[in-house]
């Protein structure tokens, strides 16, 4: 199980949305602009133990998109956080593209 509560995960969260500008970046991708308050594993960190930490796999979001992203009762990706996972290859710096 993740720890999202020790101090190394709030030490990297808030570098993620530093590096982000604290803007969700998925509402960016759709010409929005939002605030973000969470970071999100683009490959969920339970089931990719090995990219937890990576930059190029945490996303600043706003919770609403998180919601969109993975369902909150069970963690598993929706649709929508599917296909943010197939736009993102593993260890590729995407925010140099964008």
């Amino acid at each position: 199980m993740f720890d999202y509560y020790g101090s190394k995960w709030k030490i990297k969260r808030k570098k993620i949305l530093r590096l982000d500008n604290y803007k969700c970046r998925v509402a960016a991708m759709y010409g929005r602009t939002e605030e973000a308050a969470v970071v999100h594993h683009i490959y969920p960190a339970e089931e990719y133990p090995e990219y937890a930490w990576a930059d190029w796999n945490l996303i600043s979001v706003s919770l609403a998109t998180h919601n969109k992203l993975e369902n909150r009762k069970t963690g598993e990706l929706t649709e929508m956080g599917e296909w943010l996972q197939r736009q993102i290859k593993p260890g590729e710096d995407w925010r140099k593209k964008h």
